[in-house]
């Protein structure tokens, strides 16, 4: 990808105070600046002409939101997002001023957790003991070992696995969704019973993803958490809560 133009990295409120001594992506890095209408302001910088999606620069665009969150509320674009000129940027704050407004008023004091949900690839022998299908197959494979009954008793094994995550993953869910201000599905990902984000006021951070590793240690034969965060609140710029699904029957 290559890129010239206005870098824009998030919408704040007009008079956020731009982070010393912090610069943006590219070689060296960019001079930040912002380009303000009415309530809002875009943080932007000049685009780089050979920008891609390199370890520094999207460690600068991400520790820049992370900074800038905690001057206040934050609308965090994605890595990438460039407008072809200031006059761009300022029409589309002008055009969307009242929701923008709107969302930064939402998610004002709050940060993004993100919890995925996989299976406990070291509970093979908590899954023979509790399902018979396995039990059997295994037997099964011992008694005339073999490629189809080694097939059989890996897609039975795997389908248990999967289903103690996907209940655990509902089960979760539950738990920490009452410690969350808001809920949203992420993207499906291969091998996840669940991936969803929550926005958590920062001052319960701790307190949630605390609760988070405690589930985490109490059912690890069934489930594996990954836990990411605080993040920037990209889950919650455009939309509210949605319904999260759960793999698994």
């Amino acid at each position: 990808m290559t890129a010239d133009g206005v870098y824009v990295y998030a919408i704040t409120p007009a008079g956020t105070a731009l982070p010393a001594g912090q610069g943006g992506v590219g070689s060296p890095p960019a001079r930040l600046r912002t380009v303000r209408r009415g309530r809002l302001a875009a943080v932007v910088s000049d685009a780089p002409p050979d920008l891609r999606a390199r370890r520094r620069d999207l460690l600068a665009h991400q520790d820049l939101l992370l900074r800038l969150m905690d001057e206040g509320p934050v609308l965090p674009m994605r890595f990438g997002m460039v407008a072809p000129d200031r006059d761009t940027v300022e029409r589309q704050l002008a055009a969307g001023e009242d929701g923008h407004a709107a969302a930064l008023e939402r998610l004002a004091g709050c940060h993004e957790i993100n919890v995925k949900a996989l299976a406990a690839e070291d509970a093979l022998a908590d899954v023979v003991a509790e399902d018979g299908t396995v039990r059997k197959l295994r037997e099964a494979a011992r008694r005339r070992p073999g490629y189809e009954a080694s097939l059989r008793l890996g897609e039975a094994v795997a389908a248990a696995l999967a289903r103690r995550a996907a209940e655990a993953g509902r089960r979760v869910l539950r738990e920490l969704t009452p410690r969350a201000r808001a809920v949203a599905a992420g993207p499906e990902v291969q091998g996840c019973a669940l991936n969803v984000s929550f926005l958590v006021e920062r001052e319960a951070g701790d307190a949630f993803l605390a609760e988070a590793r405690r589930f985490a240690g109490d059912n690890r034969g069934h489930v594996e958490l990954r836990l990411a965060g605080p993040l920037p609140c990209y889950s919650f710029v455009a939309a509210e809560a949605r319904p999260v699904p759960v793999g698994g029957g």
